[in-house]
């Protein structure tokens, strides 16, 4: 008997295809998908050039203006009636400038990946948040927030002695400040965390924000907590200044990792 045309045949392969669409597949593998290339390393180039100067220039006007110290808040150096004022102020919007490109360097590119349908295409489930690399556009978004928040820190300058309440009485201006500092701050703490978990980041970008995160999380907190129940002083000064040199050195750190990699696809990953 004549043996069926071989187009009807399924062949393994195709089973193979066929129950990968079924689990919820199929996707480029991580280690095949394509992460930027060239643009992807000149924008890390990029954030860690920002990295640099901006905090060159916030630390130079930190030390030589005329604030009070370390007993007082970061932000006093860019008061209006500073002369350091617009070094401190430039200093932040490089800090913010490198944020937002570390962003780009930092996201895949494509859109979320969750399961897929039938024709396979790309699906969002609820269960798949860490599938691929959707954890590198999750540390982007929140990186360009952080650098949206930069922004607007620095262009809203606070009054003598950064008041916040509930010790002092604050302006408009201050708590508008205040509020886009913490939020700056608050999305660089969760992006070494969701880096940190994310699989696509790949070793030593999950090496970098583990350690980073280890100790900018107990600083969050002390900051949080010594702002609420002691008030501009100080202990406040101090752990201000931690906590914003490990965002610092970490941005800086992951940016220099990103442009000297030198294999620009996504790792492999078990996701």
């Amino acid at each position: 008997m004549a043996e069926p045309p071989t187009a009807n045949r399924r062949t393994p392969a195709h089973g193979r295809r066929r129950g990968a669409v079924a689990r919820g597949g199929p996707f480029p593998q991580a280690g095949t998908a394509p992460r930027g290339g060239a643009a992807s390393r000149i924008a890390a180039g990029g954030a860690a050039l920002g990295a640099l100067v901006g905090t060159a220039l916030v630390t130079l006007a930190v030390v030589a203006g005329p604030g009070p110290g370390l007993t007082g808040y970061v932000s006093e150096a860019g008061v209006a009636d500073s002369g350091y004022a617009w070094t401190y102020r430039i200093g932040v919007f490089a800090l913010a400038t490198a944020l937002l490109l570390l962003a780009t360097a930092l996201h895949p590119g494509g859109g979320w990946r969750g399961g897929a349908d039938q024709g396979g295409r790309g699906v969002w489930r609820g269960n798949a948040l860490w599938r691929g690399d959707n954890g590198l556009r999750i540390a982007a978004v929140l990186l360009v927030a952080g650098g949206m928040a930069t922004f607007l820190s620095g262009a809203v300058t606070c009054s003598a002695g950064c008041p916040l309440p509930p010790f002092e009485r604050a302006t408009v201006a201050d708590l508008v400040h205040g509020a886009a500092s913490v939020a700056a701050t608050a999305a660089v703490v969760l992006a070494m965390i969701v880096i940190a978990l994310a699989p696509a980041a790949g070793r030593t970008l999950r090496r970098v924000a583990a350690v980073a995160m280890v100790l900018a999380l107990p600083l969050a907190g002390a900051v949080g907590l010594a702002m609420l129940f002691v008030g501009r002083g100080s202990l406040v000064g101090v752990l201000e200044r931690l906590l914003l040199a490990v965002a610092a050195g970490w941005g800086l750190a992951t940016a220099t990792s990103r442009c000297a990699a030198r294999d620009t696809r996504l790792p492999p990953s078990s996701g």
